[in-house]
């Protein structure tokens, strides 16, 4: 979405600059003195460019550590849920003394 933007202001500048050239030769006029900040606008938007082109790399880089990081950690959730799950079966039932009464009294 920032690339677009960018997009669109640099064509406005654009725009701008052959407007300006279009119109008359560099002077000490008021069109002359705003093809000066045009240019530093253009100047300004480069640096923006590169700036968003450093931070779409950077951006790139830290996805993909995310997807890694992702991947790893539903293993481990997948891991611990089947531990949790042998700890579970393994683990010996406790039971009460008079479940124990009544579980032999239907075993005999």
């Amino acid at each position: 979405e920032l690339e677009n933007q960018l997009t669109t202001k640099s064509k406005t500048l654009d725009e701008l600059k052959e407007s300006l050239a279009l119109n008359g030769s560099i002077e000490q006029t008021p069109e002359a003195l705003s093809a000066l900040g045009i240019a530093e606008l253009c100047e300004m938007v480069d640096n923006i460019v590169s700036q968003v082109a450093q931070l779409k790399t950077s951006m790139q880089s830290i996805l993909e550590q995310w997807r890694v990081y992702d991947e790893a950690y539903a293993e481990v959730s997948l891991m611990t849920t089947r531990y949790l799950y042998c700890i579970d079966q393994c683990k010996p039932s406790v039971m009460s003394l008079e479940a124990l009464k009544k579980q032999i009294k239907t075993l005999q």
